[in-house]
């Protein structure tokens, strides 16, 4: 029979059931085969249309390579003046001449400084951490879940199994609220959990970087689950009094993939309107995305999904390049939404009893390979060194059963991975071929504080500054995946060497 156009990718499992105790085989050992649906292996199966599609990002970016004659110009023709003594000036040029020679050289600076893509520099910024009071171990979890009331001992039990092998530890934080018996999570429940995450971010933010709040043109807000009227980013405008001008946008629905987005938007949105501060705020409302039913595809978010949010603060003004952190490089985002598997992998529904729920698909781990090297496929003409992209056309040219894969490892010396669960994390971790270390902030991350959605990377970037491993020049790379289905990844290189942060969530526990 001829092979599936799209061949299942699956691992296996042997399983020892024990000793046989009747039948023509009592007495013996018994094996079984479990069968599971694995993580594409995307890195022995290249795409040339995503090479392609990198390429072209690169030419695009290359356009303006052009723009560096201007500098170049000046040079030549500053050395070449030089050369020539005053007097030598004066008997070559007239004064109409050299009038005219410094209006040229004031429009080609002109044309330099204002035509040129400006930089997007990150300033700063900060990650929430929530008060002891949310904290809720595992064990915790499941007796709070119990006392509830709102799941069956099947329910219970699921939960149980997967809590034990997500990766998540002792002291990830909740909103006590999903448990109350009786209570049904409502508008008021989401608001206030959304302005506490929200405005414990930027608080901190804001005395970081000592931005004015009236000097803040941009604001992003992104949140998956909760979509109220007025949105979020009118509860930050109204909170911190935004000047009236101010450019405002509040993204839903895009689930933990639209912290990069809300970045993206940011850095377009600073382009048109140069030299203004724009803040973006990433986090998710986790009583909204907390599920009471029984099926099982819906129970999942309930055991990784955790309390968080992160704020950024981003310019494109030239001087702020001295006091940034970091320099925004690259933005990549790959969706997949026209394919419907993709579309309805991650899904929010309602149950058969009307409970709404996130709905994870048993596809989700295909799909999101797929997502995943497209988009590190993508990416890779614009960041990999140039012996990395010639060994990889050099096998590919040579028709070879298996092209070169590039080692990213040569193209970044961190990665912030979305902390979704341990088996994603392992799975990404094997088919990257990444090493401990460049795992250690997302598992970090998982265990610390669980699944922050959107905000996950800033968390993992907070880990990497606290353990002082961020050094001048170090290419930085936030991979995340939501809803729809996406994978987005961004780049970011290091403008200065960290010290030990004054605020970090992995330095000061809240009393």
């Amino acid at each position: 029979m001829a092979a599936s156009k799209h061949e299942e990718l699956l691992s296996t499992e042997i399983i020892n059931r024990g000793v046989e105790d009747s039948g023509p085989y009592a007495g013996s050992l018994s094996f079984s085969v479990r069968v599971r649906r694995g993580l594409p292996d995307f890195l022995n199966s290249v795409n040339l249309k995503y090479v392609k599609l990198g390429y072209k990002h690169l030419i695009n970016h290359g356009l303006y390579l052009n723009l560096t004659i201007a500098p170049v110009l000046l040079l030549i023709l500053g050395t070449q003046l030089g050369k020539l003594t005053w007097d030598e000036l004066k008997s070559i040029y007239d004064l109409a001449d050299a009038i005219s020679l410094i209006g040229l050289l004031a429009t080609i600076v002109y044309v330099y400084l204002h035509i040129t893509p400006r930089s997007t520099y990150l300033l700063d910024f900060a990650c929430y951490l929530p008060p002891n009071d949310f904290k809720v171990s595992n064990a915790e979890f499941i007796e709070l879940a119990k006392k509830s009331g709102n799941f069956d001992n099947t329910a219970i039990e699921f939960q149980n199994k997967v809590l034990k092998n997500s990766g998540i530890g002792e002291e990830t934080y909740l909103p006590k609220s999903i448990f109350i018996p009786g209570h049904k999570i409502n508008l008021n429940d989401g608001r206030e959990e959304a302005a506490m995450v929200m405005f414990g971010a930027v608080d901190d933010l804001l005395a970081a970087t000592r931005i004015r709040t009236k000097d803040i043109k941009i604001l992003v807000v992104n949140c998956g689950v909760l979509n109220t009227t007025p949105s979020l980013s009118a509860m930050v405008i109204n909170h911190y009094k935004l000047p009236h001008d101010i450019h405002s946008f509040n993204l839903g629905g895009m689930g933990c993939a639209a912290g990069v987005i809300a970045i993206d938007l940011a850095k377009d949105l600073l382009a048109a309107h140069p030299g203004s501060y724009a803040l973006v705020v990433s986090t998710e409302v986790v009583s909204f995305t907390w599920y009471n039913g029984k099926d099982k595809d819906m129970l999942f978010p309930n055991c990784f999904f955790r309390m968080g949010a992160a704020a950024m603060m981003l310019s494109n003004q030239h001087l702020d390049k001295w006091r940034a952190k970091y320099e925004l490089k690259q933005v990549v985002r790959t969706h997949k939404g026209m394919d419907d598997r993709s579309f309805k992998c991650i899904y929010k529904k309602e149950d058969s009893e009307g409970k709404q729920g996130l709905s994870l698909s048993k596809d989700l781990f295909e799909v999101g390979g797929h997502a995943l090297k497209a988009n590190i496929t993508t990416l890779g003409p614009l960041v990999l060194p140039f012996s990395e992209q010639l060994l990889f056309f050099k096998t590919l040219l040579s028709k070879k059963a298996k092209p070169y894969i590039p080692d990213y490892k040569l193209a970044f010396e961190h990665f912030c991975i979305l902390a979704a669960s341990k088996k994603v994390l392992d799975e990404l971790q094997k088919n990257l071929e990444l090493t401990d270390e460049y795992m250690e902030a997302s598992r970090k991350t998982l265990e610390r504080f669980g699944n922050t959605s959107s905000s996950s990377v800033w968390y993992q970037l907070a880990y990497l500054e606290a353990k002082r491993k961020i050094k001048k020049g170090d290419r930085l790379c936030q991979i995340t995946f939501g809803s729809g289905f996406k994978c987005n990844s961004i780049v970011w290189k290091a403008l200065k060497s960290n010290g030990t942060p004054k605020k970090s969530p992995w330095l000061e526990p809240l009393t």
